[in-house]
C-alpha cells in the first residue's frame, strides 16, 4: 500500500456511496457500492484475501468514491458507472439483453408484431419470452389461429392469406371493431392458458371432419393441434397464484459464476436464462450486483423476485416495485432450489468443456516444444508491423499464456526511428524498447518469442536479443504465402524451415497467434493513421495549438462533425466563436465547399 493511498483511506467518511478503483494509467478497474465507504474501501487493504482479490488489488494505484444519501442511490449510480466505464473486474451484463414480446399493435386493422421494447403506444404486449425462438414460434402460431392482417400496409385487392382463411381482408372488406375486440381478447386468453380450450375445440372440428370423410382438412387440424402442443407445450411447474415472478440461482467454482433466471408468468414457468462468467469478488455479492444491472437495464419487473439465502438484497428490495424473497420452505423454496441447481449444472457443463478444450490447447504447447526442441511454451509473446508505404508505422504484441490470449498484457508501440518502411529496423527498435523494459522492471520473459515474418524480420530480432541485450530466448519467424497464409515456420537462425505437419495442434496454435497479433497490429495502425490525417488538417488553422488539437479530436471525432457542429459544441471545450467560425471555413475551404 502506497502512503497517498494510506492517506486517502483514513479521510474516507462513514457514509453510504460508490467507489472507483483505478490503475496507474488513471483506467477504473472496479466499481463498488457500500453502505459504509470507510469500512468496505478499507477491507480491500488489510486482511487476507483471495487469489482473485489479491489480483485487484495489486493493480490498485488511486481510488475515487462518490457520497450518496441512501444505499438505494448508491445502487443505482453504480449500475450508471459500470456501464459508463465497463471496468474490467466488474459482473457485466450485455447491452443487448431485452427480451422480445408479442405485440398487438393499436391501429385500425391491428396486427401481430415482435417488440424489443414496451413503448407507450396503447398497443398490447404479451410476454417477455427470454427466447425469441419461442417468441416467432408462438406468433407464427397466433396467425394460423387468429385472422388478423399480416402486410405492414394494406394491400389493393385480397391475397393468399384471405383465401386459406388467415387474414379478414380490410384492404377490401370492413371489419367492425367489435370482432378485433374478440380476437384481441382472445389471443390474451390463449396465452394466459386459453391454448387448452382451443386445442379441445379443434379436436372436435378434426372428428367431425374425418366422419364426414373429409381427411385431407381433417390432416391439417391434427397438424395444428401438434403444433399448438409443441409451442405451447405444459410446464412442469406451475404456481395456482398465477403471479408473475423471476426465481434466481447461482453456482461458483474456479473463478467462474453461473446466474439461472425462472421466468414465471401468470404462475407457469414460460421460459429459463442462463449466463456464464467470469468473476473477481465474492460469490453472493457478484451475483447481486448481476441481478441489479439485470434490472437496471430492463422495463419489465414482475410482482415478486426470489433470491437464494445468505444474499444482501436489502438495496434490491428498496429499489425495485416487487416484493423480494429468500423463501426457506415449501414451493417457492423449491423452485429456488432448483434454479440453484441448474446453476450448478449448467456451470460444470462449461467447465467440463473448457477442461476439453485446454486438454487440446496444452497438447497444441506440448506438441510445439518438441518440435522447436524446447521446453513447453507457457508464455508467448508474438510481434507484428504495419505501415501504409512507411507512413504512420506501428508496432504491436500480443501475449498468450497457456495457449489462450492474455489481453491485459497487449502492447502497442509508434516506430520513433521513422523508417516505417524498413520493417527489419522497425522490427529491431520494438523487440529493443520492450525487452529493454522487461529487464529494467523484472517482468516475466518469455518462453517464445514469435515474429510474424520471414528469415530477416527473423534475424532483425534474434541480433538484437543476443547482441545488445545478452537475452537467449527461443525465436521463431511466421512467414507467410502468396494467398497471406501462415506457409513455412523457422526457428532462430536454421536455414530451412522447421518441419511441421500444418494439420498439426501445433500450426494451428501458431496461425491463431499470427492472426490476433496482425489483427491488433493493423487495428492500432487505423486509429493512428486517422487521427494524424485529422491533426495534420487541423495544424493548419491559425490558434489551434497541440491542446486545442487533442481537445478538438477527442470531442468531435471526425471533419465532418466539426464542420456541422454549433458554436455551442465548441465554447462546451473551451473555443470561442471566432475560433470556431474559423476553423469551420477552413475545413470547408480544404474541402472545396463554399463558406456559410
Amino acid at each position: 500500500m502506497t502512503d497517498w493511498i494510506r492517506e486517502k483511506l483514513n479521510l474516507l467518511p462513514a457514509k453510504p456511496g460508490v467507489y472507483l478503483m483505478k490503475d496507474a494509467d488513471g483506467r477504473v478497474l472496479y466499481v463498488g457500492k457500500a453502505k459504509v465507504l470507510r469500512n468496505r474501501v478499507r477491507s480491500y487493504f488489510t486482511g487476507s484475501h483471495d487469489r482473485k482479490t489479491q489480483t485487484l488489488v495489486s493493480r490498485i494505484a488511486d481510488f475515487e468514491y462518490i457520497v450518496t444519501d441512501t444505499v438505494v442511490e448508491a445502487l443505482l449510480l453504480e449500475c450508471n458507472l459500470i456501464k459508463q466505464y465497463s471496468p474490467p473486474y466488474n459482473i457485466m451484463l450485455r447491452d443487448d439483453k431485452a427480451y422480445p414480446y408479442i405485440k398487438i399493435t393499436r391501429e385500425a386493422h391491428p396486427r401481430l408484431e415482435i417488440a424489443r421494447r414496451i413503448q407507450d403506444d396503447g398497443a398490447k404486449y404479451f410476454g417477455p419470452y427470454p427466447n425469441a425462438t419461442s417468441a416467432a414460434e408462438t406468433k407464427k402460431l397466433l396467425e394460423r389461429l387468429y385472422p388478423l392482417r399480416k402486410c405492414k400496409r394494406l394491400k389493393k385487392k385480397v391475397c393468399l392469406y384471405y383465401h386459406i382463411g388467415q387474414c379478414l381482408a380490410p384492404c377490401e372488406f370492413e371489419v367492425p371493431p367489435e370482432q378485433y375486440e374478440r380476437i384481441t381478447k382472445e389471443i390474451a386468453d390463449f396465452l394466459q392458458g386459453g391454448h387448452r380450450q382451443v386445442r379441445q375445440a379443434l379436436w372436435e372440428k378434426m372428428e367431425q371432419e374425418a366422419e364426414a370423410l373429409r381427411f385431407e382438412r381433417a390432416k391439417e387440424l391434427r397438424d395444428l393441434i401438434a403444433h399448438i402442443e409443441r409451442v405451447m407445450e405444459e410446464q412442469k411447474i406451475t404456481l395456482q397464484d398465477r403471479i408473475d415472478r423471476d426465481v434466481f440461482g447461482f453456482a461458483a467454482k474456479r473463478g467462474w459464476l453461473c446466474v439461472q433466471v425462472f421466468h414465471v408468468r401468470q404462475g407457469k414457468l414460460i421460459e429459463r436464462s442462463v449466463d456464464v462468467f467470469r468473476h473477481h469478488g465474492e460469490a453472493a455479492e457478484d451475483f447481486m450486483s448481476y441481478v441489479e444491472q439485470f434490472y437496471f437495464t430492463q422495463h419489465d419487473v414482475p410482482q415478486e423476485i426470489l433470491l437464494p439465502q445468505g444474499v444482501a438484497d436489502e438495496a434490491l428490495a428498496a429499489w425495485l416495485p416487487a416484493r423480494c424473497q429468500k423463501p426457506q420452505r415449501g414451493q417457492k423454496r423449491q423452485l429456488v432450489d432448483l434454479a440453484c441447481e441448474n446453476a450448478r449444472i449448467a456451470l460444470e457443463e462449461r467447465l467440463q468443456l473448457m477442461d476439453r478444450r485446454m486438454d487440446q490447447t496444452f497438447g497444441a504447447i506440448l506438441e510445439l516444444g518438441e518440435v522447436l526442441g524446447i521446453p513447453a511454451p507457457s508464455r508467448i509473446e508474438a510481434f507484428d508491423n504495419s505501415h501504409l508505404h512507411g507512413a504512420d508505422p506501428v508496432a504491436a504484441m500480443v501475449v498468450f499464456i497457456d495457449g489462450r490470449p492474455a489481453r491485459q498484457e497487449y502492447r502497442k508501440y509508434k516506430i520513433r526511428s521513422g523508417q516505417g518502411a524498413d520493417d527489419y529496423a522497425s522490427m529491431r527498435e520494438v523487440i529493443r524498447r520492450r525487452y529493454t523494459r522487461v529487464l529494467r522492471e523484472k517482468l516475466p520473459l518469455p518462453d517464445l518469442i514469435v515474429i510474424d515474418g520471414g528469415k530477416g524480420q527473423l534475424r532483425a530480432a534474434l541480433d538484437v536479443l543476443e547482441n545488445e541485450l545478452d537475452l537467449d530466448i527461443p525465436v521463431c519467424g511466421l512467414a507467410k504465402d502468396d494467398r497471406h497464409k501462415t506457409s513455412q515456420l523457422f526457428f532462430r537462425d536454421e536455414e530451412w524451415p522447421v518441419g511441421l505437419d500444418q494439420n498439426s495442434q501445433a500450426f494451428h496454435l501458431l496461425e491463431r497467434i499470427q492472426e490476433e497479433v496482425h489483427r491488433f497490429a493493423v487495428e492500432f495502425h487505423r486509429r493512428t493513421r486517422a487521427k494524424t490525417g485529422l491533426a495534420s488538417v487541423l495544424d493548419e488553422v491559425p490558434g489551434v495549438g497541440p491542446a486545442r488539437r487533442k481537445k478538438l479530436l477527442q470531442h468531435f471525432g471526425s471533419l465532418a462533425a466539426m464542420e456541422q457542429a454549433d458554436l455551442d459544441a465548441f465554447r462546451a471545450i473551451g473555443i470561442g466563436s471566432q475560433l470556431a467560425l474559423a476553423i469551420q471555413a477552413h475545413l470547408r475551404a480544404r474541402a472545396g465547399r463554399p463558406s456559410s
